[in-house]
């Protein structure tokens, strides 16, 4: 599975975003899917989880109520949609697949990551 994201970019505080994660491979409505970021002198931290089926979503506190994950199974795609940004959600955003169907909050259970893309919010 190979996992490209997109729709990263410069905004300001308040604005809104929305993520793609495009990926290749037939097996991509069995993964579970997540979106992980990554400050620069911060530990990588979890954003967003999604099941196989899209029946479950999982949010990290820090994005609570204001991210949106989504998929569309027919499309390969898992989206991030982001809104209420705030300049603390700053970092490298890494969509990544999970062969267990779940879409886990552990990093370590990931199989495949994407190259990540840089999203800015500015003050």
């Amino acid at each position: 599975v190979q996992l490209v994201e997109s729709g990263g970019g410069l905004v300001q505080a308040g604005g809104s975003l929305r993520l793609s994660c495009a990926a290749s491979g037939r097996t991509f409505s069995s993964y579970g899917m997540g979106w992980f970021r990554q400050a620069p002198g911060k530990e990588r931290e979890f954003v967003a989880g999604i099941s196989w089926s899209g029946r479950t979503t999982y949010y990290g506190d820090s994005v609570k109520g204001r991210f949106t994950i989504s998929r569309d199974n027919a499309k390969n795609t898992v989206y991030l949609q982001m809104n209420s940004l705030k300049p603390e959600d700053t970092a490298v955003y890494y969509c990544a697949a999970d062969s267990s169907g779940y879409g886990s909050s552990v990093g370590g259970r990931y199989d495949y990551w994407g190259q990540g893309t840089q999203v800015t919010v500015s003050s």
